[in-house]
This record gives C-alpha cells, sequence and structure tokens, in this order.
C-alpha cells in the first residue's frame, strides 16, 4: 500500500474549522438581518461584460468578458426597474490584489435603498455591525488584535479636515489622485482611532465615480467609508442618477486609465440605459465579507477566515 501523501491543505481546513463555523454563522446573521427588514435577497452575474470604470481597480479577465469587481451595476438596473430594497452577498474579484487583508478573490455584501441617501445606508450598516456583534458576544465591546474596540461610539470625520489636519493639504480645493492615494494610506487612515467605529465621509467628487454630489457643496460626493480596528470595511453612495453626468464621467476615468496604461473596459450601455428611464433617488453600500469576519474572529490575515486562496493574481 503507498503512504498516504503529506497534504499541508488538509492541516491548514482542520485548524480553520473553528474560524470557518464563525464565518457561517456571521453570513447567516447578515441574512437574516436583511430578510428581517424587507429587504429581497438578489442574484445578479458573476461573469459581466463591462465592469465599472475605476482608476485603480483592475477587472480579472474571463474570456470575452470580465469576472465582475462589484455586483454594482446589476443591482442599480434592479432599482432602476421597481425593486425597492436589495442584497446579495457573493464572490468579487480584482487583478493584483494579494496581501494580509487583500486577495484577488472575496466575498462582497452588497445592499441598496430606493428613496434614501448615504446617511440611510450609514444607519443600516451601524445596525448590522450592533446585530452581528450582539448575536456573536452578547456585547458591543469586543477585542481585536488585543485591543478593546466599542462597537456603540462612532466617530465621522469629513475627508478634507482629515486631510488638512494629518496631510497638511485640501484635497477638495485641489484633488491629486496619486497623492490623495499616498496621503490617504500613509498619513491619514494610521491616525484613526483603533477604539472605535471611523466614519470617513464627504469625498472630493473625483473620488466618488458613482456617488452624487452633496447638495450645496458640488465639489463635494456623497460617500463614506468605515474603518473599525485599522480594516477598511464597508463604502457606501448615495448614487448618481444623472445619466448624462455619470456617462461623462465613465469617459474621464476610461481616459485616465488609458493614460496610467491601464486596460479599459468597454461601456455599460445597459446600465446607462436604466439611468436614462429613471433611477430614483437611491443609497447602497459594499461590506467586505472576509474582513468582518476577520474582525470577529480576531484574524490578522484573510487567509485565516477564508478555505481556499487559489485564485491567481
Amino acid at each position: 500500500m503507498s503512504p498516504i501523501p503529506f497534504d499541508p491543505q488538509h492541516l491548514r481546513l482542520k485548524t480553520l474549522h473553528p474560524a470557518l463555523a464563525l464565518r457561517s454563522r456571521i453570513l447567516q446573521l447578515i441574512r437574516g438581518f436583511f430578510v428581517d427588514r424587507d429587504f429581497l435577497e438578489v442574484e445578479t452575474p458573476v461573469r459581466i461584460a463591462a465592469p465599472a470604470p475605476e482608476l485603480h481597480i483592475d477587472a480579472q479577465s474571463s474570456g470575452t468578458a470580465y469576472l465582475r469587481t462589484s455586483p454594482e451595476l446589476h443591482m442599480k438596473r434592479m432599482l432602476a426597474s421597481g425593486f425597492e430594497r436589495i442584497f446579495q452577498m457573493g464572490p468579487c474579484f480584482r487583478r493584483g490584489e494579494r496581501g494580509p487583508v487583500h486577495h484577488p478573490e472575496y466575498t462582497m455584501l452588497e445592499f441598496y435603498r430606493a428613496h434614501a441617501d448615504y446617511r440611510d445606508a450609514l444607519a443600516d450598516t451601524k445596525a448590522l455591525i450592533a446585530h452581528v456583534a450582539k448575536a456573536l458576544h452578547g456585547s458591543l465591546n469586543i477585542v481585536y488584535q488585543g485591543r478593546p474596540i466599542d462597537l456603540a461610539t462612532w466617530e465621522r470625520l469629513e475627508v478634507d479636515e482629515a486631510f488638512i489636519l494629518h496631510a497638511g493639504w485640501s484635497p477638495v480645493r485641489s484633488y491629486d489622485a496619486d497623492r490623495f492615494d499616498l496621503d490617504l494610506v500613509d498619513c491619514v487612515e494610521p491616525a484613526f482611532p483603533k477604539g472605535n467605529p471611523m466614519v470617513l465621509m464627504d469625498y472630493p467628487i473625483e473620488a466618488g465615480a458613482l456617488a452624487r454630489r452633496k447638495p450645496g457643496r458640488p465639489e463635494v460626493a456623497e460617500r463614506w467609508e468605515l474603518y473599525i480596528g485599522g480594516l477598511e470595511l464597508a463604502n457606501a453612495f448615495s448614487e448618481l442618477t444623472d445619466a448624462d453626468e455619470q456617462e461623462e464621467r465613465f469617459e474621464i476615468c476610461t481616459r485616465r486609465r488609458n493614460d496610467a496604461g491601464r486596460e479599459t473596459y468597454p461601456r455599460d450601455d445597459e446600465f446607462l440605459a436604466a439611468l436614462r428611464r429613471g433611477l430614483p433617488p437611491a443609497a447602497g453600500a459594499a461590506l467586505g465579507v472576509d474582513r468582518l469576519a476577520m474582525l470577529f474572529a480576531d484574524a490578522a490575515d484573510l487567509g485565516d477566515v477564508v478555505a481556499f486562496q487559489e485564485s491567481p493574481d
């Protein structure tokens, strides 16, 4: 009889069993949270013809199509067809991302409300985090990587204020895409409190490609991002509903990607047609399920909360 070959993946899976059981429970809690609030669970294509163009996000090709980086455009087409509260959890893909908190394949939660704005999406997200924490720990006080976190106390800070305070310049008055991304990572994010959630709000319009302009402040997009324990967990918009402005923004981003030597993608004309038919005022949020599992499993690496890591870079 031949000896059984050593299989490190087998041992890894046995070690991960408690974390994967916790992850399963989190998925159940998320689903129950939205179903109880009359959201409809939906499924949209994973293989798509036209990813939304974003300057620093590269889609993974799949034959003559692409694997989605987000289900956003299809879900907003559903809003334009009369669906009012929808959510889904499923795989998304980004080429060239690999690290402790980045994998080329990851699980995304996205949810959308018609007749709402980014403040409503923030209230939903806050309630969701509390729901999961109470079910898992019986409390809004958790510990992540040795640091106590109070999930009941949320702080908010505008992007411009954060950059002036921690990076010494105003991206709203004078936007520089490369400088913005570098200073966000090197100067702004490290200054956030680690003991409670931080919401970074009101981005320069150039950094909110699918977000509507803030009333009275057209240079600002109604967008926020959520950080907990140093993890960037969620991103949300008040959705842009003007088809002409959205088409112009897509064209600008496509030119910028081309100038930067990045691949450009076909335009999603079906999405733009849906906007022209009429998208109601709406808000949507995207939350990284793997990172949420990291938070509640007290894990420092995505590899500690996913069963397999086989997607190519």
